[in-house]
């Protein structure tokens, strides 16, 4: 029950899926709950992020397989795209899912409030419309924001935050960065028939996956009619009188657009939170630091997601709110385990991962084992381009335990999604030769590898 004290057990800053569930949960428990959220309810994933950006990359995957069509037997008459009825039904689902977000938390019985809050004190806060606050417990769940580069005329760039509410479809669209982010939109845009310049700094997109399953990508991308501009950075933009963009690279090449798009990464969202009143440090990302079950350097304060800059995933926001629910106000103290995580690239096509990459391993491990199987799926026969699945398994060789998986092809994330099940119970490549494929289909290869 509610510590008289306060005016709240938990006051949550913060309306993404890590606040909205830890607020939830923490009501269920029996806790006096508020949060506020400055913006719109649902957070970047719903509103800004990948709920949206998913919408695209299915409306996106339309127009090939209107390519395979004839193929197929089909005759198609003359069809065309249209930006703003798929820019309208996106942002008309987006409005849906935030509604949804605040009946989940007013059946709940938290209270919302649509204003800025920002820390006072370890047990206060004072939101934008004057009103101050005390809490008993603060959880911070304010997400990431992306970052933006410095140079002449960076005033026009657009983040994935704007690109969802253009008013015109870009013709021609450059895109800066080498991450999933990046990447996906690029994909996106050249399949809804955009010219896309995708730009990174390095030789090397989606650093972070297995290199040889990334490594299958930018080929694929260039097949596709992408133009890649590796190992270079933008020295100056310039608008134009009509509204288009001069841009010059560092690498002498000039292109003329219609918007460039700022994909280089996503800083924690701390700032101006007052969380020095409360004697927290952030971290040189600016980062809040905190423990296993989520708590800062103040014993009343807890933070969760992508402001703590631990894995900056939806789904990961979401364990770590309700185990921070359920530590504090349920008496089930769990902490999250962020190893085995699977994650996906909705590139076209898509990479999916989970568990340690063939480097990674062979840091942990004395000796491993690699498997892969190389093939064309058999929905890639309808197309004219020669596109090929990679699927790569890393297991320890003494044990035969399964201690990575990676693949890219057509729907890579549904298939790694069951297969991560698998490794996080350490099973072994001798489960999976047991398993009897389902044929044929592209994850078959997972009880094929050789």
């Amino acid at each position: 029950m509610s510590d008289s004290e306060f005016d709240y057990d938990l006051f949550t800053i913060g309306g993404g899926s890590g606040g909205v569930r830890a607020s939830r949960i923490a009501a269920t428990h029996g806790a006096k709950v508020a949060i506020a959220e400055e913006y719109r309810m649902g957070g970047t994933c719903v509103i800004r992020g990948c709920v949206p950006k998913k919408m695209l990359v299915y409306a996106s995957m339309f127009a090939e397989e209107l390519g395979h069509a004839a193929h197929k037997g089909w005759t198609l008459g003359e069809n065309s795209f249209d930006w703003g009825t798929l820019r309208d039904f996106v942002n008309g689902d987006v409005d849906r899912l935030e509604g949804l977000y605040d009946g989940t938390l007013s059946n709940a019985g938290v209270e919302v409030f649509s204003a800025r809050a920002v820390i006072t004190g370890s047990n206060s806060v004072r939101l934008s419309t004057g009103e101050e606050i005390t809490a008993k417990n603060i959880l911070v769940a304010t997400g990431g924001w992306p970052m933006l580069p410095d140079f002449e005329g960076s005033e026009h760039l657009i983040t994935s935050n704007e690109i969802f509410h253009l008013e015109e479809f870009p013709k021609r669209l450059m895109v800066l960065g080498g991450g999933y982010i990046a990447v996906e939109f690029a994909g996106v845009f050249n399949a809804l028939g955009s010219d896309v310049t995708l730009v990174n700094r390095t030789e090397t997109i989606l650093r972070t996956y297995e290199s040889e399953i990334v490594e299958r990508l930018p080929p694929i991308m260039q097949a596709r009619g992408m133009d890649l501009q590796f190992g270079a950075t933008v020295k100056d933009i310039v608008k134009n009188a009509d509204g288009s963009l001069d841009v010059t690279l560092t690498n002498g090449v000039t292109k003329q657009v219609d918007q460039v798009l700022a994909a280089i990464g996503r800083n924690p969202n701390s700032g101006g939170l007052g969380l020095e009143t409360a004697g927290i440090e952030l971290g040189a990302k600016g980062e809040i630091p905190v423990d296993a079950f989520s708590k800062t350097s103040c014993d009343s304060i807890y933070a969760v997601g992508d402001v703590t800059d631990r894995v900056q995933l939806t789904p990961v926001a979401i364990r770590e709110g309700h185990a921070f629910a359920d530590t504090v106000f349920g008496g089930n103290t769990r902490a999250v385990d962020h190893s085995c995580i699977p994650t996906a690239v909705f590139s076209q096509p898509s990479i999916a991962s989970v568990g340690l990459t063939e480097v990674e391993a062979r840091q942990q491990y004395s000796e491993i084992a690699v498997y892969t199987s190389d093939f064309r799926p058999m929905k890639n026969i309808f197309s004219d381009r020669m596109e090929r699945g990679l699927y790569k398994m890393i297991t320890e060789a003494k044990s035969g335990q399964v201690i990575g998986l990676h693949m890219i092809g057509p729907e890579s994330a549904e298939i790694i999604q069951a297969a991560a099940v698998a490794i996080k119970a350490k099973l072994t490549k001798a489960d999976f030769d047991a398993t009897t494929a389902i044929h044929p289909s592209m994850a078959e290869e997972l009880v094929l590898l050789k």
